[in-house]
């Protein structure tokens, strides 16, 4: 193969190259990068802030994410990487991913995808929730951005820090279902469904459920009232009690069990100070 042969085919392939980079678009870097939305009325409602970006006509990478949301969803997002959707807005975070709602929530993920204009965020990875009242973990989410309203889709376990110790609640309460679980912190309830186990994690006393329904005491930071439907079972050492339905009231520290109440009591048992004393009917 001669020199003008091998020159020819230098310049074939470099062609073939230059078409390649052509067909894919050109690519704009930016350093410092930010981004804006406003609503109808001119006020700020969001903004994406990054390290750096590179623009396509599809799409927006971006590096270090910083965003905020204002208006009706205040909250702040960071991630590692974010891609932004040019053609619907939607934006995908990716990596040490950091939710934090105006009450100081925080949500922790691998992932997230926030779609802007339904108001919405959502991942199919496992999330750890925490705020003053303890701990919430999970598979898949999804809710508003502030996280007043969320559903964790399965395999949930809460920690709960219950407040004063009662019959049925002490300092921390621990709640595992298989899901779905749905939180809304502004009726203050929680409802955990499927296979509901509640332990009080001092004591080791224990209630299981079909479903069951937890309302907040925000003011007093303890548990208000528990609701617990379908197949109950309260244990307390070698004592059991089966109901159809079982509602526990914090202020008076009482259950009152409805639906063919069953209790099983271990005479062994010494003293009287035990969950059972607390029942009524």
């Amino acid at each position: 193969m001669n020199i003008k042969t091998c020159m020819l085919i230098m310049l074939l392939l470099l062609n073939v190259s230059l078409v390649v980079a052509d067909d894919s678009g050109p690519t704009q870097q930016l350093e410092g990068f930010n981004l804006n939305g406003y609503t109808t009325g001119g006020k700020k409602s969001w903004e994406i802030n990054g390290d750096k970006a590179d623009i396509t006509d599809e799409s927006i990478k971006v590096t270090n994410v910083n965003a905020n949301m204002y208006d009706k969803q205040n909250a702040n997002l960071k991630s590692k990487s974010g891609v932004i959707n040019k053609v619907n807005g939607d934006v995908h975070l990716q990596d040490d991913v950091v939710l934090t709602s105006d009450r100081g929530t925080t949500m922790t993920t691998d992932s997230l995808d926030w779609s802007r204009n339904n108001d919405l965020v959502k991942t199919d990875d496992k999330v750890t929730i925490q705020d003053e009242k303890g701990t919430l973990t999970g598979t898949g989410l999804t809710g508003h951005p502030n996280l007043k309203k969320a559903q964790l889709n399965e395999d949930v376990t809460a920690t709960i820090k219950a407040g004063q110790s009662t019959a049925l609640s002490g300092s921390l309460v621990q709640i595992t279902c298989d899901g779905p679980m749905e939180v809304d912190q502004q009726k203050m309830n929680a409802v955990f469904n499927k296979n509901v186990v509640a332990r009080e994690l001092q004591t080791g006393r224990q209630l299981q459920a079909d479903k069951m329904t937890i309302w907040f005491d925000d003011k007093n930071k303890k548990l208000k009232k528990v609701v617990c439907s379908g197949h109950v079972i309260a244990t307390q050492g070698n004592n059991s009690t089966y109901a159809d339905e079982m509602i526990y009231t914090g202020d008076d520290e009482k259950l009152i069990m409805t639906g063919r109440p069953k209790l099983i009591f271990d005479t062994g048992t010494e003293g009287s100070n035990n969950l059972f004393d607390k029942i009524g009917q």
